[in-house]
């Protein structure tokens, strides 16, 4: 073997090692198409390298739908939709067969993750599923086909300034849950916003704990890092003083005057309720920019039949309403629509269970989900991402074991690699204390090797419930010459999907317009709805009888319409459905 000269090495001109690393071929650094056996279900050899067992921040989210737009021209398009409270770019991705008809005239479904700030996963899961749809394009025949027949709108965080924060500032797993709008919330006096008292500067905040022989806790024989209770009559060698930091306003708080506990999922023009009904709430509906932005845009584009908000933790796919109040609106139709696909759901996501929020949670007034559904009609999940099921697979009845598990799953997989050592500190307020504990990137949101695994299951069941929107066709049509010049015109629009053109609520509440199927060609004399085809029960139109006004196109169904023309040779049907998209057949 011949030896190399490592001085001579570090003797070379930089730019000749940079040059010479960057003119190496592919193979120095990894396998070579060639080399590569695709792995079912995963893109081999995609256009945008995406590591997905890591977080981003906001310029690498923006970095990363960039790239996407820009190697998929055909199929996304990247825009802002608004800014947030610090100036960032409320991103977008369209996501669609960009050349065979407008996406406006497709059935839509948004995505978004992130809403609170240490969510932020659901960005990651967000940006997995534009990838994957992008990816499999013309590769695989149920991606295909689902972007030549709906729209994705995907925007990855629409809380960008509490993301960086939660990131880049010292915070717990659960800080901050807002954006970074100043707000005193503690009646004090002062603006919050100041970052917490990060004593040993390492990013995280974790707990402190003091030694005493009148503590109420000991450290765990199984596992010292662990904090356990004493029993009756037992004395403990510790006392717990809550989280790392300390009381700067000597109001008896650690860290009161953190980031501000207004709470964005609390902002939506639905069943909204100030703060002193509901915790969080913000000084009025849509007072927050970022939700003001998904707002503008969600109602300028009445096609979105679906939706996706991503949320952390606790293995949650959660159906509204979000109050009691709210369950008399939820007619029996929708509930069957959820019903069906959040059982769907129930499979293909381990560990995780279809739930109604007020029901099997808690209230939420002014909820996301709640003004999707009831204001503006739209079919809409909130997933609860990440659970501790998907630790060793067990489901945890007994309290002592469920909080065993993070500890030993830290151990054991992750090779304490989540826990900040117990480390001495003399605190100017507590005296001698020890730091330590969970680390901000563990407890909400997924271990790095479990995070694509998540990605690609939520992303499953998102794309099945974007699936199920609306889809029409103009299945029959059946031309009778009735004499005189007349003829009778009797077509069939299917729906082959089950999400309905318009929902319960919407139809309850005349939120979109209704379903126009419009007849060129000839003169049309009438219009009318068929009933009942065999006995011939039809609903005529009276005015323009040209476009028949339908209200609903139910799921798995289907609606019969007749027009008696006049003339013409060559005819044309256009059904025109705000949520079911535009589909026309010439006969």
């Amino acid at each position: 073997m011949k030896c190399i000269n490592i001085k001579k090495i570090y003797l070379l001109p930089l730019v000749f090692i940079m040059t010479a690393a960057f003119s190496l071929s592919s193979d120095a650094f990894g396998q070579s198409v060639d080399q590569i056996y695709k792995a079912a279900g995963t893109p081999a050899t995609p256009k945008v390298e995406v590591h997905w067992n890591r977080y981003y921040d906001f310029g690498g989210v923006t970095e990363i739908c960039r790239k996407l737009a820009e190697a998929h021209p055909s199929l996304a398009t990247l825009e802002s939709i608004g800014e947030s409270y610090e100036g960032r770019e409320i991103w977008l991705l369209t996501i669609t067969n960009l050349d065979n008809k407008p996406h406006r005239e497709k059935p839509g479904f948004w995505i978004d993750g992130n809403i609170h700030a240490n969510e932020i996963q659901g960005t990651e899961i967000a940006l997995y599923t534009a990838w994957y749809l992008l990816e499999n394009y013309g590769k695989n025949e149920f991606i295909t086909n689902l972007l030549d027949e709906k729209v994705f709108y995907i925007a990855p965080t629409i809380n960008p300034d509490g993301r960086d924060n939660h990131m880049y500032e010292p915070n717990t797993g659960s800080s901050p849950r807002s954006g970074t709008i100043p707000l005193d919330d503690t009646g004090d006096g002062v603006a919050a916003g100041d970052p917490y008292d990060d004593l040993n500067d390492d990013g995280h905040i974790t707990q402190m704990r003091r030694r005493t022989p009148l503590g109420q806790y000991r450290e765990c024989p199984e596992d010292p890092r662990r904090m356990v209770r004493v029993g009756p009559g037992e004395r403990g060698e510790f006392e717990l003083l809550g989280l790392e930091g300390k009381d700067s306003n000597l109001d008896g708080r650690v860290n009161s005057d953190g980031i501000g506990r207004y709470d964005p999922n609390r902002d939506w023009g639905w069943n909204w309720q100030p703060d002193h009904i509901q915790r969080g709430a913000y000084h009025y509906p849509f007072a927050l920019p970022e939700n003001r932005a998904v707002r503008d845009f969600v109602v300028a584009h009445p096609n979105i039949a679906g939706a996706q908000t991503y949320h952390n933790m606790g293995g949650m796919i959660l159906r509204g309403p979000g109050t009691s109040e709210d369950e008399q609106n939820m007619t029996f139709s929708d509930r069957n629509v959820y019903d069906a696909l959040g059982e769907l759901g129930d499979k293909l996501l381990p560990g995780y269970r279809y739930l109604v929020l007020f029901e099997d949670l808690y209230s939420v007034y002014g909820g996301q989900i709640d003004w999707f559904h009831f204001g503006r009609g739209i079919y809409t999940f909130t997933n609860e991402l990440f659970t501790r099921y998907l630790y060793f697979y067990e489901q945890y009845e007994d309290r002592e074991e469920a909080g065993k598990a993070p500890y030993q799953f830290d151990k054991h997989l992750l090779f304490e690699d989540a826990f900040v050592p117990w480390e001495e500190y003399d605190h100017p307020q507590f005296g001698k204390i020890e730091i330590g504990g969970f680390k901000k990137n563990f407890g909400r949101v997924h271990p790095g090797f479990l995070l694509e695994t998540d990605a690609h299951r939520n992303m499953a069941f998102t794309l099945f419930h974007a699936y199920h929107t609306p889809q029409l066709e103009i299945h029959e049509v059946d031309v009778k010459d009735k004499g005189g010049g007349l003829k009778e015109i009797t077509a069939v629009i299917a729906n082959s999907r089950i999400i309905p053109t318009h929902s319960g609520i919407d139809l309850s509440r005349n939120i979109e317009r209704p379903n126009y199927i419009a007849l060129e060609g000839g003169e049309v004399l009438a219009g009318m709805r068929v009933l009942n085809r065999d006995l011939n029960v039809i609903e005529e139109q009276k005015t323009d009888s040209d476009v028949i006004e339908i209200d609903n196109i139910p799921g798995m169904g289907h609606v019969i319409v007749r027009w008696i023309v006049e003339g013409g040779r060559g005819y044309t049907i256009e059904v025109d459905s705000a949520k079911g998209g535009v589909v026309r057949k010439d006969f």
